[in-house]
């Protein structure tokens, strides 16, 4: 294996920064809106140019590699300064749902950035496949490497979404067991306030 400049791996470090700066961002992905729109549209469009850098520069199976380390990292480190400044995120209460949400927007990112890798690929290989003689051993390989691009495509496509349906059913197993627990602290302390009633009026 060819060993890349490290300079190469800048790219992956600006990615990082990018991935690691949305969660100071106000703005909720989840909320519609104009002005919420363009914050994300920007941000994915960044993820997106770096992903293609990254598949320039580092190739796609090592640039994948690092690329998927910087969302795990970038993923961590969230968790791990939501959890020590919760306060300053403004989640008081309600901590674990903070994190995934948190951690989907990394994934998002990532996501966008797979995607520019996959497309840089694709144009790659066409311009490799276009430059070769036109007979049918070429068109074979062309035709072959077509197919495991848009295989790759579809694999980065299907984890990226698998790994975003996870993460909003875990929201949504919290949310209802937040509403179930509230559910049965009102019933409770409705009961709580009956038992007095009732006990004061017994004592008058």
């Amino acid at each position: 294996m060819i060993e890349k400049p490290k300079i190469y791996y800048g790219t992956a470090g600006i990615l990082a920064v990018l991935v690691f700066a949305s969660n100071f961002l106000n703005t909720d992905l989840f909320k519609a809106g104009f002005q919420n729109f363009s914050v994300w549209f920007v941000l994915s469009m960044f993820s997106f140019a770096c992903g293609w850098l990254i598949n320039k520069t580092l190739g796609y199976n090592h640039g994948g590699k690092i690329v998927f380390a910087v969302i795990i990292a970038s993923s961590f480190v969230s968790i791990i300064m939501i959890s020590l400044f919760n306060e300053f995120f403004g989640f008081s209460y309600l901590l674990v749902e903070s994190m995934i949400l948190y951690i989907l927007r990394n994934i998002t990112l990532g996501a966008m950035a797979f995607f520019g890798m996959a497309l840089s690929e694709v144009i790659i290989l066409q311009k490799e496949a276009a430059g070769k003689p036109k007979n049918d051993d070429s068109k074979k390989i062309a035709e072959t490497g077509q197919r495991e691009v848009q295989l790759l495509i579809d694999e980065a496509k299907l984890k990226a979404e698998k790994m975003v349906y996870e993460a909003q059913q875990s929201v949504d197993d919290l949310v209802e067991r937040k509403s179930q627990i509230e559910r049965r602290l009102k019933e409770f302390i409705a009961t709580e306030r009956e038992i007095i009633k009732n006990y004061e009026a017994e004592e008058e």
